[in-house]
């Protein structure tokens, strides 16, 4: 009897039945609050009724036009739609399946653009499992191991984590931005570098934004030295962190933007997009691909951003998302466990530390699974599998954020008893940590 791969790993034993909104239903009828979102895809919530009639009725029209042999509606379409909430001057675009997909794309696309070989990647970033896309990975040896030799022409800088560095946030931006230049002048000189790539709020590598200065510091080298700015905005995208693209928080714009996951609210579709003039540099033949642009995605695509536009769901992202940081720092204030609570929006992760500072997988993941038990799914991430994601729908209600806080209180409290914790070192308050 065929069956999964033993190496898949499910983060919880769930089997679903049904779902709808942040309701997830599984086969034994238990009834579970999803603040996963499918890794951050069901922006809408499951089952949007706008994004299944839309599937439905393409599906009666349309379900696959190969996009390099015809054209079709819903491709065009939502071409337009896209330029209404992409920055003006990033209008050229191309269309794949995964995030990984569209790296490898955009990847391509620079070196072909500047003729230079190399990329800059920052330390915990995570873009991928494909040979290049796991070469540009650093949020965890896991995605690494065992693939090597990795692709040639990647190089790593500093990401301004505060915490993990013990130090204030000006002083970590300061520092990767002194390891960013020790880097041009000793390992990939300017003329050998094609690009910097970055997320703009660390996903797998535990939620952890980066800064105006930072990204402004990247900008100023991009343009002073002519590589070029890519955001991975796979996680970020789409009115996840409170505004529709996460640069957006800090003013400063890429050359290349990279999205998927959030923009179809469950079917595969990503893309890459840059200027007219930038993208038309990409050789003959390097872009194409036998699924990407399928007329369905694009379909459910274009509902999508219909339903984010009316719905008010980048504001809603927002508003919530100021909501469940305040009632996590307050669970964190009273349980010592937590180490830090970060993000933006809806992209919110809690750190849990020992008394000494040091990473606690192990109550990250007692915590995860037993909010499981009291209808609450939950993911993990981080380097060391120590940090609490949540990233629930766009959709997530008043009422949704205080019955997620009150179960995460509960697990939270019920750890910390075990744990037995004295009060431990808060890192990041400036001083740096031993």
């Amino acid at each position: 009897m065929a069956r999964l791969s033993p190496i898949l790993k499910q983060a919880t034993p769930v089997t679903v039945s049904h779902a709808e909104g942040l309701d997830v239903y599984g086969e034994d009828g238990r009834r579970y609050l999803d603040f996963t979102a499918g890794i951050g895809v069901t922006s809408t919530g499951h089952c949007h009724p706008r994004v299944v009639r839309a599937i439905s009725e393409q599906a009666g029209k349309l379900i696959h036009g190969q996009y390099v042999t015809v054209k079709h509606r819903p491709l065009l379409t939502l071409c337009e739609r896209l330029g209404q909430v992409l920055p003006d001057e990033l209008q050229s675009l191309f269309f794949a399946n995964s995030g990984s997909e569209a790296m490898e794309a955009a990847l391509r696309l620079v070196r072909h653009a500047t003729g230079r070989p190399n990329v800059i990647v920052f330390h915990g970033g995570f873009h991928g499992r494909t040979v290049g896309a796991a070469s540009m990975t650093t949020s965890s040896a896991r995605f690494r191991t065992g693939y090597a030799p990795l692709m040639g022409g990647v190089h790593i800088a500093p990401f301004p984590h505060a915490y993990r560095y013990g130090w204030d946030e000006p002083t970590s931006t300061r520092f990767a931005l002194r390891e960013l230049d020790f880097l041009l002048a000793t390992v990939t000189s300017p003329d050998d570098t094609a690009a910097l790539v970055i997320e703009p709020v660390l996903g797998e590598g535990g939620f952890v934004p980066a800064n105006t200065a930072f990204l402004e510091g990247l900008r100023e080298r991009a343009d002073r030295y002519g590589f070029l700015l890519v955001m991975d905005e796979v996680q970020t995208g789409i009115g996840r962190t409170g505004r529709f693209w996460g640069h957006e928080h800090f003013g400063v714009r890429p050359d290349v933007l990279v999205a998927a996951k959030g923009l179809t609210s469950g079917l595969p579709l990503s893309f890459i997009v840059a200027s007219e003039a930038l993208m038309s540099k990409a050789l003959p033949g390097s872009q194409g691909g036998t699924y990407g642009g399928n007329a369905v995605a694009c379909a459910a695509a274009i509902a999508t951003l219909d339903v984010v536009a009316d719905e008010r769901l980048v504001e809603n992202a927002a508003t919530q998302g100021r909501k469940l940081v305040d009632g996590l720092r307050g669970i964190a204030a009273d349980n010592d466990i937590i180490g830090d609570v970060r993000g933006l929006g809806l992209m919110l992760g809690c750190e849990f530390a020992t008394v000494d500072g040091e990473p606690d997988p192990a109550t990250a993941l007692r915590v995860q699974q037993e909010a499981i038990d009291h209808g609450l799914l939950l993911q993990i991430g981080g380097p060391w599998r120590n940090v609490l994601r949540m990233l629930p729908a766009l959709v997530v209600t008043d009422e949704q954020v205080d019955q997620a806080l009150r179960i995460v209180s509960q697990t939270v409290k019920a750890a910390q008893s075990t744990a037995g914790h004295a009060p431990a070192t808060k890192r990041g308050n400036g001083t740096p940590h031993a």
